[in-house]
């Protein structure tokens, strides 16, 4: 039987004991790719700047912001220095780690406006540990398919699907479905790439077109419910459920192809727009740069999607190809999950931008998955 074409990308890449006698060059002495590097470093003067703008010139938030790049930054240059097979050792202990912070939560976690999904350090805050998932989840998956023959057997698929759900299901409990589905789809995403065969591919599409309808009915809260009733018809309750939807497609559509101007922008200055410099910053950002500024936002995204694909093609081992796949994947789902939200045409989750939206813990969680991808790439 032919290989599937998830398989074909594990294959494409150079085997082990195949290294040229080329000498590294000083980017790879010092665990950096320049490539990457510069479009991290692009995005962030980008979410800095409309940051400054979204929050109303609010210089404590945007220097708070600039702090967790720094401290981003130097979490990813202090984990790309870490050989990846030490990942490989250490991600079942930091899965394991995940999983127990999460039962915590459900055991000591604050409650905040109805959601019970952070734990308090005295001294230090809170921490949401559901975001240590984002990292743990592929590492895991990765970890255990990579240890066995590729494509991965009925077993091993069965094994993945229930370390991919006992997660899931902990934080969607919280309740938080946003954070919880993609971190589900950082878990499938592994499998996808090590070689699933498109017959499970489609018979896991059909058994969700069956739990869908009786995830409506049982599982979901009523106020997730309203978001997708919402997003069908937002004029419904104009001044309700309806009004984020509303004021981020005006702001969207009233910037134009080149924007109103920087600080120009009228949704979210007048607060119009809600939560401007998180979740819906990009409606902010379409405002004052219009469709010009979205096309370079998006050309920076891709960038670092490609890019991290790439650097998965490069690989030497399995383990590094599923992560860096995984997470380049998981990145875009963050991307377009966000702007289909503000544009209307996915229901409001509560998922930020990457590196545009206001939170110093979803910046530090991001720098340090590419770290790892820096890891694997200039390990050899």
């Amino acid at each position: 039987m032919a290989p599937s074409s998830q398989y074909k990308f594990l294959r494409q890449a150079p085997r082990d004991g195949l290294s040229t006698a080329m000498q590294p060059s000083r980017w790879q002495r010092l665990h950096i790719d320049p490539w990457l590097t510069l479009f991290l470093i692009l995005n962030a003067m980008l979410g800095l700047t409309v940051l400054y703008s979204a929050s109303a010139q609010d210089v404590g938030l945007v220097t708070k912001q600039a702090m967790s790049f720094g401290i981003g930054f130097v979490v990813m240059f202090t984990l790309a220095q870490i050989p990846p097979k030490v990942y490989q050792a250490f991600s079942p202990y930091f899965y394991a780690f995940g999983v127990l912070c999460l039962l915590a939560v459900m055991a000591v976690g604050e409650i905040r406006m109805g959601a019970k999904r952070w734990i308090g350090i005295p001294g230090f805050g809170s921490v949401q540990p559901s975001e240590f998932m984002k990292i743990g989840m592929p590492m895991m998956i990765a970890w255990f398919l990579s240890r066995n023959p590729l494509p991965p057997s009925f077993k091993n698929i069965i094994i993945s699907l229930i370390l991919i759900f006992v997660p899931f299901i902990l934080i969607a409990e919280q309740p938080d479905l946003g954070t919880s589905l993609l971190i589900l789809a950082s878990g499938i995403f592994v499998l996808f790439l090590s070689g699933l065969s498109w017959k499970m591919i489609v018979a896991a599409i059909a058994a969700a077109g069956i739990i869908i309808p009786i995830a409506w009915e049982f599982l979901l809260h009523d106020y997730q419910r309203q978001r997708v009733l919402t997003l069908l018809d937002p004029e419904a309750d104009a001044l309700g459920t309806g009004w984020n939807i509303i004021q981020s497609k005006t702001a969207i559509g009233s910037g134009g192809f080149s924007g109103k101007g920087f600080l120009e922008g009228t949704q979210s200055h007048l607060h119009f727009l809600p939560e401007g410099h998180t979740d819906f910053i990009i409606a902010a950002f379409s405002e004052e740069f219009g469709l010009i500024g979205v096309t370079l936002l998006i050309c920076i995204y891709f960038a670092i999607i490609f890019r991290t694909f790439q650097i998965g093609l490069q690989s030497f081992h399995n383990y590094g190809r599923l992560v860096a796949g995984a997470l380049a994947l998981s990145f875009f789902v963050y991307v377009f999950v966000n702007a289909g939200m503000v544009s209307g045409i996915l229901p409001v989750v509560g998922v930020p931008l990457p590196f545009m939206s206001y939170g110093g813990t979803a910046i530090i969680t991001l720098m340090a998955t590419f770290g790892l991808v820096m890891s694997i790439h200039t390990h050899r």
